[in-house]
């Protein structure tokens, strides 16, 4: 079952009181005054448990105390009919998830002495008796108080190293920035059990099927722990069809690479993102991103062109002495680089690096839009850093990445998008988002096929060309570059001597041209989606004298057309509707959907992965509360990534994971 958490309000006191009755002996009971006094106060945290679906049913609660080092639990309860379902063992992972989140060093509880089945099913979760309270519940009622301890994972902040391996090898170098640990530690040490902070190397002798290579990577992944290799990756390596077409973008850089090579086949050995060979190193991180594993080894084959022969995990076992020295060298390198000094002040949750291009003539998000992201994240818990892209060996001392800075495809944004992907952090925009938004003729085609209206569009090729098409078009109309972004690389021509002019220095840059049907509107609509929900909608009017909401000819400083912020919820709703259609149809990111409304039907231009975010513009409805609603997905995405919460597939809607039930 599928559970929703949230905070008790006072309306829930009739729930709370009845769940007191039902859950626990008179003396154990707290009365309305309690309970009233308990939701007020930041000392406890009151959370009402419901089931998940379009009608919340309550099913149970909890009642937390919240120390300096220790949360305690005062009180677990469930309704009759949800008891003996598996729930306690959910609530408690629950309570273990929220304790770490908050950096609490331990869990205490206190337990009826004489509920014997009570107290060892704590045991069994790893809770220990410390103590006996005398007459603790009234004369004659003993209690156990029972504690776990936790590690405290935000004092070393950013995922702790752990290299797994199997016995009965032996790590030699242990001058690195990480833990070595057997298979045996790693599976049974309650340490590595409820911690998802742990970044975890797999480097067993063997990732078959259910040896323990393959059971560490798994547990691994369940513990919510980012883990090198995982098992998606094992199983790619032994399919040569999805090797190929994960290496397909890297094929004419691997040909460029290996240009000297003399031979008609090659091997790298990459260990750690690196190899000993200089020649390569740039090939050999670019590998890294796609193949993320410890040690792997990459065969070619030159046919005309170099192709990928097979990529084979290496194991421990597999390196002679001189390739062991190699590995030891690139581990240090690796682990030993310079780490972010994270602020001392103040305990994160979570760390949010923001991609900036301080050149950048017109930004996604202007310095004071940053500012607020950055004081906002703060509020919420989570440390930001600005970032450039000199910075891109910082990557992996992050929990997620905010792409601030105009994406394209051959550009640094998107080897940075896909270089977070590949670390494990939650990206906006991640490198699907910036492949299907960076192309007008993806886009067409796209919404041709899932009927969503769009201008006329006709997608012109250079080699396949007939200029006797110009005249069948009824001009005016508009040339696109296919990558164009702020409205460059557009032209608008109103005969065919203009168009074969405009798409004669396009077909320069491009092999394709988009030729759409010009809808003349007074403004476009723009519709910010996150999550595939509307957050934000602005009218961009055009600028004066001109055809687009930008006039980059313009002599003036400001060369983008007027602007209006409307409420979501004054917007019609056929274009609401009709927005989140389209960004549905490219991903759950954020978006920015450009439509027009021309007598009474609405046309999606297009849809802009990384939209503008600017101070007074598209936040002058919500204010501070649109920062906290992007922060907010991004606290929610690192969380179902680590474990820590479920998808609410119903509502569409990122919830805190489910688990249920006891009391002092």
């Amino acid at each position: 079952m599928n559970l929703h958490f949230r905070m008790a309000q006072m309306e829930d006191v009739d729930i709370l009181l009845k769940l007191e009755q039902e859950a626990f002996p008179i003396f154990q009971q707290s009365d309305r005054k309690k309970l009233n006094k308990g939701i007020k106060s930041s000392f406890q945290e009151i959370l009402i448990v419901e089931s998940s679906g379009t009608i919340k049913q309550p099913i149970g609660s909890i009642v937390l105390y919240k120390y300096k080092h220790t949360l305690r639990i005062y009180s677990i309860a469930l309704f009759g009919a949800y008891r003996k379902k598996g729930l306690g063992h959910e609530l408690l992972q629950y309570i273990k998830e929220y304790a770490l989140q908050k950096h609490y060093s331990q869990i205490t509880l206190e337990v009826r002495k004489r509920n014997c089945k009570l107290v060892a099913w704590y045991e069994s979760k790893g809770f220990e008796i410390v103590s006996e309270l005398i007459d603790y519940y009234k004369p004659g009622e003993n209690a156990f108080k029972m504690q776990i301890n936790l590690e405290n994972s935000i004092k070393n902040k950013g995922y702790r190293n752990i290299i797994v391996i199997d016995q009965p090898f032996k790590w030699e170098n242990t001058d690195i920035n990480a833990k070595i640990i057997s298979v045996k530690e790693y599976i049974n040490d309650k340490s590595y059990q409820n911690n998802s902070n742990f970044r975890v190397f797999n480097l067993c002798s063997s990732y078959k099927y259910q040896s323990y290579g393959y059971y560490v990577s798994l547990l691994a992944s369940a513990r919510g722990q980012r883990i090198i290799p995982n098992i998606t990756t094992i199983s790619d390596f032994r399919n040569i069809n999805v090797i190929q077409s994960v290496t397909f973008e890297l094929n004419d850089f691997i040909t460029n690479s290996l240009a000297s090579e003399t031979q008609k086949t090659f091997s790298l050995d990459v260990y750690f993102g690196q190899t000993h060979l200089k020649s390569y190193k740039t090939l050999a991180a670019k590998l890294y991103q796609i193949f993320e594993a410890p040690l792997f080894r990459i065969n070619l084959i030159n046919d005309e062109k170099w192709l990928v022969k097979s990529v084979k995990v290496l194991s421990f076992k597999m390196l002679d002495p001189e390739q062991r020295d190699l590995m030891y060298q690139s581990a240090y390198s690796y682990f030993n680089k310079k780490r972010y000094n994270y602020p001392t002040l103040t305990n994160y949750l979570y760390d949010l690096a923001i991609l900036v291009n301080p050149s950048e003539e017109n930004p996604p998000s202007d310095a004071g839009a940053l500012d607020k992201f950055k004081s906002v994240a703060n509020k919420k818990g989570v440390y930001v850093e600005l970032i450039t892209k000199e910075d891109k060996n910082k990557i992996n001392e992050f929990d997620a990445l905010f792409i601030r800075e105009t994406t394209n495809v051959n550009h640094h944004t998107y080897e940075f998008s896909r270089l977070a992907f590949a670390e494990g952090l939650v990206v906006m925009d991640d490198p699907w988002s910036i492949l299907r938004c960076s192309n007008k003729i993806y886009q067409n085609e796209l919404f041709k096929r899932n009927k969503i209206k769009t201008p006329n569009t006709v997608a012109l090729t250079k080699n396949n060309f007939n200029s006797k098409l110009l005249r069948e078009f009824n001009y005016p109309v508009v040339l696109k570059q296919p990558d164009s972004a702020f409205s460059l690389g557009v032209t608008k021509v109103t005969n065919e001597q203009e168009a074969e002019e405009g798409l004669k220095k396009l077909f320069k840059k491009s092999d394709m041209v988009v030729c759409q049907e010009f809808l003349y509107s007074e403004y476009d609509w723009r519709i910010g989606v996150l999550d595939n929900n509307p957050i934000f909608a602005c009218k961009y009017f055009m600028t004066k004298n001109h055809w687009q909401i930008y006039d980059w000819n313009s002599e003036n400083e400001d060369k983008s057309g007027a602007h209006e912020t409307i409420p979501v919820e004054e917007v019609p709703s056929q274009v609401l509707k009709v927005a989140q259609k389209a960004a549905s149809l490219i991903g759950d990111g954020l978006y920015g959907v450009d439509l027009k409304l021309v007598e009474g039907e609405v046309y999606v231009i297009e849809v802009n992965d990384n939209p503008n975010i600017d101070l007074g513009v598209e936040d002058a409805a919500l204010k501070d509360d649109l920062y906290g609603m992007i922060i907010d997905s991004f606290i929610n995405r690192i969380e179902i990534a680590k474990n820590i919460r479920k998808i609410n597939l119903v509502n569409n809607k990122h919830q805190g994971s489910g688990k249920s039930f006891t009391k002092k």
